[in-house]
C-alpha cells in the first residue's frame, strides 16, 4: 500500500487531476491483466490469493467505485433466486407465498429468475437438504442460485446448510423469522421483540388494572419470531402490568384444530383466561374458548392481517392486530438478494419492515399489498 500512498501523493502535488479510476487504472497499479482485474471484481475463481489482495488494495488506494449496473448491462447479467417456505396450510403462509410471487412477476423483466419452493413444515433434515442442493455447483462449475430466501427455524441442519450456501458465494436473507446464529446476510421483517412488547403494552392496557391471566398460542416456539415476541410479551407485562400474567406458550404447529384442542385444554384446566395472544395468525382456536359465565370475551391480540383475521377484527372477535406489509417483506428480500450478489450495499431506511397496528375502526380496504411507507 505504501508504493501506492506515494503515487497519489506525487499526482496530487503536481496539481494534476485525478479523473475517476478506470479498470485499466487497477491493472496498471496492481501490474496485473485487465481479464485478472475482471475475474476479482466479480468473484471468479482462478486466482491466486495475493494477486487478489493486490487488485483489492489497487482498487481501496484509488478510490474505485465499480458501477454494477453498467457492468451488468455490459454481461447481459442474470439472476435466480429460490425462495424456500414451508408448506403450511395456514393463511399467513399462503399470503407470504402471494406476496412472493407477485414480487418475482414484478422483476421478471429485468433478468431476475424468482422459484418459490416448498418444504415440510416440520422436517428441518428435508430443508437442509434442499438448500445443500442448492448450493452444489452444476457440471461446469457454476453456482445454481445466486440467492436464497427462507422462512425456517434455526437448527442446526439449517445453520450447517446456509454455511454451506455461504461459502459457494450464495446471498442468503431471512424471512420474518431471523435466522442470527446462521450465517445470513439480512433479516427482512419486524423486529419481532419490539412487535411482542407492542402486544404487551397493548394486552396489558386493554385488560385493565384489575389483572388476570394470558394465554398465548403459537404455530411453534421453534421459530425464532414466536420466542422473540414473547419475550417482549412478558419484559412488557412484568415491567408495566405485573397483575397480567402471561401462561406457557402452547403450540398449534401450523394446524388449526390441535392449537383449538391445545387452548380449550388449557382452558379447562387453568379456568378461562382474561386475554389470549396469539403469536402467529391461528385464528380458527378462538372458536375453542368456552364462553365467561358472565358473557364476556377475552382481549384478542393477534399478528399478521391475514383474511381471518380481517374478519375477526370486522366482527369483534380481536381487538387488534400487529402486522407488516407482506409486499414490502417481499420486494425487500429480492432487492437484498440482488444487492448482496452484486457486493453492494443496501439502503437500511428502504428495507426497513415497519411494525403496524390495525383496529377495526382503521381496518384498511382489501384491496392488494398495502405499500404505504415503503421508498422505492
Amino acid at each position: 500500500m505504501t508504493y501506492l500512498r506515494r503515487w497519489l501523493k506525487v499526482v496530487r502535488q503536481r496539481g494534476a487531476k485525478v479523473g475517476r479510476p478506470t479498470v485499466n487504472d487497477i491493472a496498471r497499479t496492481a501490474k496485473v491483466s485487465l481479464a485478472t482485474v475482471d475475474r476479482v471484481l466479480n468473484a471468479r475463481p482462478g486466482v491466486r490469493r495475493e494477486t487478489i489482495e493486490r487488485v483489492t488494495q489497487a482498487v481501496e488506494a484509488l478510490g474505485y467505485v465499480r458501477d454494477v449496473a453498467a457492468a451488468n448491462l455490459a454481461r447481459q447479467r442474470s439472476y435466480r433466486f429460490v425462495v424456500a417456505l414451508p408448506d403450511a396450510g395456514d393463511e399467513f403462509a399462503r399470503a407470504l407465498r402471494a406476496a412472493m410471487a407477485g414480487a418475482a412477476r414484478m422483476v421478471g423483466t429485468d433478468r431476475v429468475s424468482v422459484e418459490v419452493v416448498g418444504f415440510p413444515a416440520e422436517d428441518p433434515h428435508a430443508l437442509a437438504e434442499l438448500l445443500n442442493g442448492l448450493a452444489a455447483r452444476d457440471r461446469t462449475g457454476r453456482r445454481r442460485v445466486d440467492g436464497v430466501a427462507v422462512t425456517a427455524a434455526e437448527t442446526p441442519h439449517v445453520r450447517d446448510a446456509i454455511r454451506r450456501l455461504k461459502r459457494e458465494g450464495v446471498a442468503v436473507a431471512a424471512l420474518v423469522s431471523d435466522l442470527p446464529n446462521t450465517e445470513r446476510d439480512h433479516f427482512v421483517g419486524v423486529d419481532n421483540v419490539a412487535a411482542g412488547r407492542t402486544a404487551g403494552v397493548l394486552m396489558g392496557r386493554f385488560v385493565g388494572p384489575q389483572g388476570g391471566a394470558v394465554a398465548v398460542l403459537a404455530r411453534s416456539m421453534l421459530l425464532r419470531e414466536s420466542i422473540e415476541r414473547r419475550l417482549g410479551l412478558d419484559a412488557v407485562l412484568a415491567r408495566d402490568f405485573p397483575a397480567v400474567v402471561a401462561r406457557p406458550s402452547l403450540e398449534g404447529r401450523g394446524d388449526q384444530a390441535a392449537a383449538a384442542r391445545a387452548l380449550a385444554a388449557q382452558t379447562a384446566r387453568l379456568g378461562p383466561a382474561l386475554g389470549v395472544y396469539l403469536l402467529g395468525a391461528d385464528v380458527g382456536a378462538l372458536d375453542a374458548l368456552p364462553p365467561a359465565p358472565d358473557g364476556a370475551r377475552p382481549v384478542v391480540i393477534a399478528h399478521e392481517l391475514t383474511p381471518g383475521a380481517r374478519a375477526a377484527l370486522g366482527d369483534g372477535r380481536i381487538d387488534a392486530v400487529i402486522t407488516q406489509d407482506l409486499g414490502h417483506v417481499a420486494r425487500s428480500a429480492l432487492r437484498v438478494l440482488r444487492a448482496r450478489s452484486d457486493g453492494v450495499a443496501i439502503d437500511p431506511a428502504q428495507e426497513r419492515i415497519r411494525i403496524e397496528i390495525v383496529i377495526r375502526e382503521n381496518l384498511p380496504a382489501q384491496t392488494g399489498p398495502d405499500r404505504e411507507g415503503e421508498t422505492t
